[in-house]
């Protein structure tokens, strides 16, 4: 141990020959706990890796039953709403998201060594504590169950809240998603809906008033237009029964306005309205009966005393 110490001292330089030796076990001592320490450390992070897979796998496979169990639903004799069946599967997914992601943050803040026992019953005064500050978040919630379980409106409808309309994207636990036609985005928290309109529940109504001239016959041309509905009738599905043609609906200055309607899918009128507007137009021009626009009759000096 002698000559072990004295070439160790030679080689650190050390002149005490036991102090390089403590030296030299205190060195393997600490090397030996680094290496523990990064095993901990390396078991611990694969540990954590391990818990976020397996939350995001239980997502996917609690989405995958969720998603058969409602096409099993929509396949059953009995007759379930589709739209009411979609927003019940959204939600089921959000509530399964939010639980999973929860129970994962505590999982892992375990694994890294919070006592999670102060931490949950902190939060059980501090949730007490901003209750009474949250109870608009109550109310959204609250009511966001209410508007599922009687199907106010569901996913795909196209309904109106206040000055938004849209088609319903999504009904979360807390908001509502709607969707414009023109692209854009809202998010209503689902406390704020007081008023709904909902297009997409009953068969919508086109009408289409068609102004045509005094001197047209009105006979005639509710025959042509009579026709001309029922030919689009036949080819359009959207059409549910069959259009009519209601006869003079008011008179104008220039023109006698002649009315329209058509029972449509829901939400489909405007669509219907469109077609029927340029099918109408060219028939009127082919059977000759005139569409009255602004006209303007200039008389020269001497020609009124002529006519």
């Amino acid at each position: 141990m002698t000559n072990m110490g004295n070439r160790l001292a030679a080689i650190t330089g050390l002149k005490n020959p036991e102090e390089t030796v403590t030296h030299f076990v205190d060195d393997i001592k600490k090397y030996l706990l680094d290496s523990q320490q990064l095993i901990k450390y390396g078991a611990t992070i694969v540990e954590i890796i391990v818990i976020y897979v397996l939350s995001r796998l239980i997502i996917k496979v609690a989405d995958k039953l969720v998603n058969r169990m409602m096409e099993t639903r929509e396949k059953s004799p009995l007759k379930f709403d589709p739209r009411r069946t979609a927003t019940i599967g959204k939600l089921i997914h959000n509530i399964i998201s939010y639980v999973v992601n929860f129970i994962t943050i505590l999982l892992i803040l375990a694994q890294v060594g919070i006592n999670l026992g102060p931490i949950l019953a902190g939060a059980g005064v501090l949730g007490l504590a901003i209750g009474f500050g949250a109870q608009s978040l109550v109310k959204d919630v609250i009511t966001g169950f209410f508007i599922i379980f009687e199907d106010q409106f569901a996913v795909g409808d196209v309904i109106q809240v206040d000055t938004f309309r849209g088609t319903v994207e999504q009904i979360g636990i807390r908001v509502t998603r709607l969707r414009s036609w023109t692209g854009e985005v809202h998010f209503i928290p689902n406390g704020n809906i007081k008023q709904v309109t909902n297009y997409s529940i009953n068969n919508s109504l086109a009408i289409v008033d068609i102004s045509i001239a005094y001197e047209s016959d009105i006979d005639k041309t509710m025959e042509v237009l009579q026709k001309t509905v029922d030919r689009m009738a036949e080819g359009n599905e959207n059409i549910v029964s069959e259009p009519k043609v209601l006869g003079v609906q008011s008179m104008g200055n220039s023109e006698v306005v002649l009315r329209i309607t058509a029972e449509c899918k829901p939400n489909m009128q405007v669509d219907v309205q469109r077609k029927m507007f340029a099918e109408v137009k060219k028939q009127l021009d082919a059977h000759g009966i005139e569409i009255p626009y602004p006209k303007t009759v200039t008389y020269f000096k001497g020609e009124r005393g002529a006519m």
